[in-house]
């Protein structure tokens, strides 16, 4: 099953069976870092949040100090989750069970009846209850935790993959805002979801056609698609659009930006990001870190004179089970972005993503129905294709691509692949193996028993 989804014809079970999911649970989630927080959403003292990882609840607080702090929400007396508020202010968690008093640092203050019930200190030293504290590093303002103490660091994970975070999250030297998370469930697999942002521009004319017919946005046409540009970069990749001018004030301008912001970015982005979305004519669209934190960043259409605003959106597909999702979404702009813009730009999300948007529904109307599917006695052993781009050979990367990564012009299923063969990677790794480093394409297309072998001359 690994090894046929590795070569792009995965069966379809993947998306529904239970040995994959507990094997996800074990060997994959552990292993990478996992998006838990922005640090705008607990701007103050105290402020917290709770997120999760799967199973294991974490809060995710800014203590009496400013040092932002993660902790496991389980109480070292009993197990009772500590904090079961979803975000508040406080300077102290007090478990709801036997009322033992955490600061926000995780430092165990308070034990009812500490001489009585456990002879003191002695007894019961409170220095030794302090709530775990899982790795945590942060990129751009994101808090990132990973539970498997030899992974890699947070910067070795992203490598080259933090140039296109930067589209999203530094579009000033202030950095982005977080607004939400809205949060839903669907009745999919949290890898369709993934997948789909890492590289599918093929399904955007199709899926999207009647997005494109009411006027809210007009670059799903197929042509506008098929000159984009998909791109793969260590754990990361995702799709741009062609845009007309060879100039990137011009083309920030073509989507959306007012002046003031475009101003900001030229000074906050490198020349290399510059030069591709410059006269590189691309622009970052949807993008997925591996395993399942997706990015978008599109600009549709939000009033009837034809104005056109840009937004962005992070968004976490967490897995709640092998045929169920948790979809976090937050809504993100630059902190120093006017006042109108955000405004505006809150509204094309809601348009087009969120729990409403039309973008939205489309998408999970596919992914629902894909998850249902391989449930079936037949169907779950039907090896899916995504060996698009292998059968002959490849585009060619296009010209004056100024970024990391590999990339190819046209369609092709070039980030599916690299996905699944990073999470085959992840999963055929056993405890206490390290993750073997995920076959390049080129391998793949060289290898005789991949379904997409083509010759290479000489």
């Amino acid at each position: 099953m690994l090894a046929a989804a590795a070569r792009g014809r995965p069966p379809a079970a993947i998306y529904s069976s239970e040995a994959v999911y507990e094997a996800e649970r074990s060997r994959l989630f552990p292993r990478t870092w996992q998006f838990l927080a922005h640090e705008s959403e607990i701007p103050a003292p105290g402020d917290f949040v709770v997120r999760r990882i799967l199973d294991d609840s974490f809060i995710v607080a800014r203590d009496d100090h400013g040092t932002v702090r993660v902790l496991l929400n389980v109480c070292l007396h009993r197990g009772m989750q500590v904090c079961r508020s979803e975000l508040g202010n406080t300077s102290h968690f007090r478990c709801p069970y036997h009322n033992w008093t955490y600061r926000n640092t995780g430092e165990l203050v308070g034990v009812p009846f500490h001489a009585e019930a456990y002879g003191g200190e002695a007894g019961l030293p409170k220095a030794e209850r302090s709530l775990i504290r899982p790795r945590h590093e942060s990129y751009r303002g994101m808090i990132f935790a990973c539970l498997h103490p030899a992974a890699p660091s947070l910067a070795d994970y992203l490598g080259d993959y933090r140039f296109f975070l930067d589209f999203y999250l530094h579009q000033s030297d202030s950095g982005a805002q977080f607004a939400g998370p809205q949060r839903w469930l669907i009745h999919s697999n949290w890898k369709i979801g993934a997948e789909n942002f890492a590289g599918d521009s093929y399904h955007t004319p199709h899926t999207h056609a009647s997005i494109v017919e009411i006027g809210l946005f007009r670059e799903p046409r197929a042509n506008k698609r098929k000159e984009g540009a998909t791109y793969q970069v260590g754990p990361g990749g995702g799709t741009t659009y062609k845009l007309p001018a060879e100039d990137a004030r011009q083309n920030l301008g073509y989507v959306g930006y007012p002046v003031e912001m475009i101003d900001r970015m030229q000074a906050a982005w490198t020349p290399g990001q510059l030069e591709l979305a410059g006269r590189g004519r691309f622009m970052v669209s949807a993008s997925t870190l591996f395993p399942n934190l997706s990015l978008v960043h599109n600009w549709p259409q939000v009033d009837a004179d034809g104005l056109v605003v840009p937004f962005i959106s992070v968004r976490l597909w967490q897995p709640a089970g092998p045929g169920e999702t948790e979809v976090l979404s937050w809504f993100v702009v630059d902190s120093q972005a006017p006042d109108w813009f955000k405004a505006a730009s809150y509204r094309a999300y809601l348009l087009c993503f969120g729990s409403s948007g039309m973008f939205e529904q489309d998408d999970v109307e596919n992914w629902t129905s894909i998850t249902s599917m391989s449930r079936g006695y037949l169907s779950s052993s039907v090896l899916l294709d995504s060996t698009m781009g292998l059968a002959a050979p490849p585009p060619p990367a296009p010209v004056a691509w100024p970024a990391p990564g590999t990339a190819h012009v046209g369609f092709g299923e070039y980030g599916q692949r690299a996905f699944l063969r990073r999470w085959a990677a992840y999963c055929a790794a056993g405890p206490g193996q390290p993750v073997a480093e995920p076959d390049q394409e080129a391998r793949l297309c060289a290898d005789p028993g991949s379904p997409g072998y083509r010759a290479v001359a000489g």
